[in-house]
């Protein structure tokens, strides 16, 4: 199967729709929406964890990865899921996750209960003496990464939160039982496997890190790594020839990455980087707020395009994701010009080398949720951090507002599609507050309007179905220097389309050879090639020479 029209719909199921009035999104309220996501153009829905958890980190601590969570659904839901998508031409993608399981997982209470065998699943080390953890690293989610068994005397290995165990995978019982778990969803009809945090299952030293003391040098992209991916793609998805598979890559580098997403090295198809998504990070701090730093986001994109393109590795094109704030309150501007810079980013993701990824509600440039208390938030990472910061002395009023900025919950609130009561998500109190911008941002406004941001995605999307410069060009970098514009070029055989975008609430100037081209989209109705331009606030301009 070819990746390179495809077009990917991320879904968070606790948060699309739901259908049995209980304000959690649910397999029945997807179904229901299905002729949208057609309407739309997509070809795959990737939906975050739907199986058995008990919620700790929003279902990235599995306790069951073959059931179902009861408040998503059944499994006859699903297969009716998996039926009507596929009349639209829409394929599953789902989330494996296989760096580590809840502890309520039945591996990890067995393991509890003594059995050697599912010990050897997870990740013991002794103290260092009394008390003392076996190492200084730090949890991904704030305070220590281990966690003390008084009956064994040793602590297992956390790098997310206390309830989710590191999975140890030099045992090759634990390389089974995760192909195992790729080929039973498979047999139900799931072409797409997206594989969370997959570059940390290498882990290959556990001595103290000297530097931060997050230890992610000695677990991050580790000498196994492509050998594991090798063989999971051998015994498991690679036997299907129509798959679809993206890595969540963490803190990694393009010389892995072209690896893991080579044509040719048979591990992944795809991945994930986040370098672009910390380009507002003060000292690389996501805690601490400071501007988009716009020439380190066009350099980092710049790097990362060519760098695969080079290495003949696909990228997955993205602004948003579930832990991710959203992007059109933070790179664009979602007061003044809400419509402008939702279009503009949009161009600019979806114009690049690679498979693009919309988040749900970025079609209708959903904003961040802008809470102003912290009883509003349901992020573990939001709730750990609040305390984090308080103890460290910064007013409730500056942590407040560095959680408006940064927490996930900005992308978690509920899909907004009319005007009622929590934007039609659901008719009884919703399991995370709705954002208050649902009654003039939803769906319902959206498709009344010819020149939405959602009619500007679904010609987006066409292009790349219709186009093969879009599809296989490579890419040319442009205005490398401007500090205000990201501009690129992509060509193929005689086609040349160019994509100008400019970052920024004001006017500012370009000069490129543009006058033989023809205007294929704009954001802005008027805008003429010329070899000088006026790029208005927020404008993108797609032009196209054959």
């Amino acid at each position: 199967m070819s990746k390179l029209d495809k077009v990917v719909y991320q879904i968070y199921p606790k948060s699309f729709q739901d259908s049995n009035h209980d304000g959690w999104g649910d397999i029945k309220g997807v179904i229901s929406r299905l002729d949208y996501l057609q309407e739309l153009g997509i070809n795959y829905i990737w939906f975050n964890p739907m199986i058995v958890s008990p919620q700790k980190d929003n279902g990235y601590d599995v306790a069951d990865y073959r059931q179902f969570d009861p408040r998503y659904g059944t499994m006859e839901d699903f297969e009716e899921l998996a039926r009507e998508a596929k009349k639209r031409g829409i394929d599953i993608m789902f989330d494996m996750v296989f760096n580590h399981t809840s502890t309520e997982h039945e591996w990890f209470q067995r393991a509890l209960n003594g059995e050697e065998k599912y010990k050897n699943y997870y990740i013991w080390k002794k103290g260092k003496a009394p008390g003392v953890p076996p190492n200084n690293w730090e949890s991904k989610f704030a305070g220590n990464a281990w966690e003390y068994v008084e009956k064994f005397d040793e602590w297992y290995l956390h790098l997310f939160d206390v309830s989710q165990a590191d999975l140890d995978w030099t045992n090759p019982d634990v390389r089974k039982e995760c192909a195992d778990i790729v080929n039973y969803w498979r047999e139900k009809g799931v072409h797409g496997f997206r594989f969370d945090v997959i570059n940390l299952i290498s882990k290959w030293s556990y001595e103290d890190d000297p530097n931060n003391y997050d230890g992610r040098q000695f677990y991050t992209d580790g000498p196994r790594e492509h050998e594991y991916l090798k063989e999971l793609n051998r015994t498991s998805f690679g036997q299907d020839e129509d798959h679809l598979t993206v890595g969540e890559m963490s803190s990694t580098t393009i010389e892995n990455c072209a690896g893991y997403a080579g044509a040719d090295s048979n591990e992944l198809d795809m991945v994930f980087s986040f370098h672009h998504l910390k380009v507002d990070y003060k000292n690389q701090m996501k805690w601490e707020l400071q501007d988009v730093d716009f020439m380190s986001l066009k350099n980092l994109l710049f790097k990362w395009q060519v760098g695969m393109q080079e290495a003949n590795a696909w990228n997955a094109l993205f602004w948003n994701c579930h832990d991710q704030p959203r992007s059109i309150s933070r790179f664009g501007n979602d007061k003044e010009y809400h419509k402008e810079s939702g279009k503009m980013l949009a161009a600019a993701i979806h114009m690049l080398r690679g498979t693009p990824y919309i988040y749900q509600g970025e079609e209708i440039g959903m904003t961040n949720a802008y809470f102003t208390d912290i009883s509003q938030y349901v992020d573990v990472e939001s709730t750990n951090i609040y305390k984090v910061l308080l103890d460290k002395g910064l007013p409730e009023e500056e942590v407040l507002h560095i959680l408006q900025e940064r927490s996930r919950d900005n992308a978690r609130t509920p899909m907004q599609w009319d005007d009622s009561e929590n934007g039609g998500f659901s008719d009884v109190k919703p399991w995370l507050q709705s954002a208050d911008s649902y009654r003039t941002i939803n769906v319902k406004n959206t498709l009344k309007d010819p020149d939405s941001i959602f009619a500007f995605y679904q010609k987006l999307i066409r292009m790349r179905k219709e186009m093969p410069v879009v599809q296989e060009g490579i890419i040319v970098p442009l205005l490398e220097d401007h500090e205000k514009v990201f501009a690129y070029e992509r060509k193929y055989n005689d086609e040349s389309l160019i994509c100008v975008n400019n970052f920024f609430a004001e006017n500012t100037e370009i000069d490129l050879d543009l006058a033989d081209y023809e205007v294929l989209l704009g954001n802005y109705p008027d805008q003429k090639p010329a070899s000088h331009m006026t790029l208005r606030p927020y404008e993108t301009v797609i032009l196209y020479r054959k």
